[in-house]
């Protein structure tokens, strides 16, 4: 720019406030088209003012469970502690919900929707998780009321639960009312909560208004044992809104945001382009094509030439990068 010019080179700009405004990108742009343009973008997107909200939700749903792991551990590494919320479907063990527990000091939503994870697991780290405001654990069959429990005493911020189950893994079952005993008496400070196709008694749903006095949602879609009047409902909680037990195709949640909405898919397309660099991350000794195979079941992307140039900044000397100049 010629001198006394009021407009200054964005590569200027300190990483932090880059990392700021590239907050406003989707994941897949922050991941694969800013750190193109030159190296001192490439740098604002390793810092951590990019990573406070991740959502890799549709991604995690097609990808290798050790794909995820590894993304997860990255994209948490990157956030040094300031991730806020964090979306992800299908973790397979118990190893990276550990590893997400430890090291998310910050977090306040999580959603694991489909996740295999156990009660103990849930039992050792919920004491990590104390910040958590909106905890979705949506169709995750391993764990059960002492997870919830565990949840319930160490996460005393917690208003917004999910804990939705999906109608085949709950048909011709007996009731069993220990969940929503569990959320009845360690949860009182619940303002939204999601039980679809729970298998509850009229009496557990009952304990659960009696005790969570701020209840302002209550979905009960598909659990059938559960008979409440709607007299009943507006005289005794005028400020409650239930959701059935009969299904509804649409219900407007206001300004509450839906536990079980799943983001568009069409969102995430350009995740496959960072095949190539992520695996330098981890192990540069490590041959490409054990890691090509992450993106083999999505039409052998890895041939896309798009790639993420990860770990530059690693390295003192990048003259051979050729970066382009910063606009």
């Amino acid at each position: 720019m010629e001198g006394g010019s009021d407009f200054r080179h964005w590569d200027d700009l300190i990483p932090d406030a880059l990392g700021l405004i590239f907050s406003n990108l989707t994941l897949q742009e922050i991941l694969t088209v800013i750190p193109r343009v030159c190296q001192s973008w490439n740098k604002a997107v390793l810092g951590p003012y990019c990573w406070q909200e991740i959502d890799i939700e549709d991604w995690s749903n097609r990808c290798q469970p050790h794909h995820l792991d590894r993304m997860l551990e990255m994209l948490i590494a990157r956030s040094c502690g300031s991730l806020r919320k964090l979306t992800v479907s299908s973790l397979q063990n118990d190893r990276i919900f550990s590893h997400i527990a430890e090291h998310t000091g910050s977090l306040q939503t999580l959603r694991l929707p489909r996740s295999e994870i156990s009660d103990s697991i849930v039992e050792k780290t919920a004491g990590r998780l104390s910040n958590i405001t909106l905890l979705d654990l949506s169709y995750c069959g391993k764990i059960g009321f002492r997870a919830l429990e565990a949840i319930g005493k160490n996460c005393k911020m917690l208003v917004a639960l999910c804990r939705n189950m999906h109608p085949l893994d709950t048909a011709g079952k007996p009731l069993l009312d220990d969940e929503a005993r569990a959320i009845a008496t360690t949860m009182p400070r619940l303002k939204h909560l999601e039980m679809a196709y729970h298998l509850i008694s009229t009496g557990s749903a009952l304990q659960i208004l009696s005790s969570c006095h701020e209840l302002e949602f209550l979905d009960l879609r598909g659990c059938w044992d559960v008979k409440l009047e709607d007299k009943f409902l507006k005289e005794k909680y005028p400020k409650l809104k239930v959701l059935g037990p009969l299904v509804l195709d649409y219900f407007e949640r206001n300004e509450w945001e839906d536990c079980s909405d799943f983001s568009d898919a069409s969102e995430y397309l350009a995740w496959e382009f960072v095949a190539g660099e992520l695996e330098d991350y981890y192990d540069d000794d490590d041959d490409d094509e054990s890691y090509a195979e992450m993106w083999d079941d999505e039409g052998r992307l890895e041939q896309l030439e798009l790639r993420f140039y990860e770990g530059i900044d690693h390295h003192e000397d990048a003259g051979g990068v050729g970066w382009p100049p910063s606009p």
